[in-house]
């Protein structure tokens, strides 16, 4: 059963606190009910196991990152796109963000096994890989890139975003030419992928200046319930 809006974005934003804490192999239903100040009882109403609720919060950022791309989709590409890659990069001292996509490596690397979380995986990455072909169509129309291979382009930018990030929160605090291995990337794709393709006379804001409007790792909107909840055993 799905929760009414303001409850479902209060356990929403517990499952994202308690994911942050806890991590994922060891979050319980009661870390979530505890975290969103709610009942576990009042979590199982609505979601029957732990990965109903996960794959609800899935369904949930997925939809936030879609509803901010939409709010944002009247600003110019190469503003659009440099805030794109910057959301990617994070420093060291933003410990919340780390252990939260600490947390969601974990949990995807239960794709695999579990049909439910991959499927919404793969709809991350496709909204991930169409947001930015719709990105580079738009600035192809305005006359600020070149034209090039959308697609491909865009599975470049966002398989090597998303690796580096992967790659810091996995081997820990690395600093390349005295700055975080996410920022370093998020700035050579700027100069060796975005920078070639500019018509001539067109300059893209400052990286470390551009204001992010995509949500950063916060929960700030109701979760889509496209599936019905399944039944299993909680921890």
């Amino acid at each position: 059963m799905s929760a009414d809006p303001s409850t479902a974005e209060e356990i929403m934003a517990g499952v994202h606190h308690a994911l942050r804490e806890y991590g994922y192999a060891d979050l319980t239903m009661q870390d979530i009910a505890d975290a969103c100040s709610k009942s576990k009882s009042l979590l199982h109403y609505h979601y029957d196991t732990k990965e109903d609720l996960l794959v609800a919060f899935l369904d949930h950022l997925i939809t936030t990152f879609e509803r901010c791309v939409e709010t944002g989709r009247d600003r110019p590409a190469t503003e659009r796109l440099v805030e794109f890659i910057a959301w990617f990069g994070f420093d060291p001292d933003e410990t919340d963000r780390e252990h939260f996509h600490i947390a969601l490596l974990e949990l995807r690397s239960q794709g695999p096994f579990n049909d439910r979380i991959r499927s919404r995986l793969q709809r991350s990455d496709r909204v991930f890989r169409d947001t930015v072909a719709e990105i580079l169509e738009q600035g192809i129309e305005e006359g600020v890139f070149e034209p090039v291979d959308v697609t491909e382009t865009a599975a470049l930018l966002v398989a090597t975003l998303d690796g580096a990030r992967t790659r810091q929160i996995t081997l820990g605090e690395l600093d390349v030419d005295g700055d975080t291995y996410t920022r370093t990337v998020a700035r050579t794709l700027i100069d060796r992928v975005v920078d070639p393709i500019l018509v001539d006379g067109v300059e893209l804001p400052d990286v470390s200046a551009v204001e992010i409007l995509l949500p950063r790792d916060e929960p700030v909107t109701v979760p889509s319930a496209d599936d019905p909840p399944a039944t299993g055993d909680d921890r």
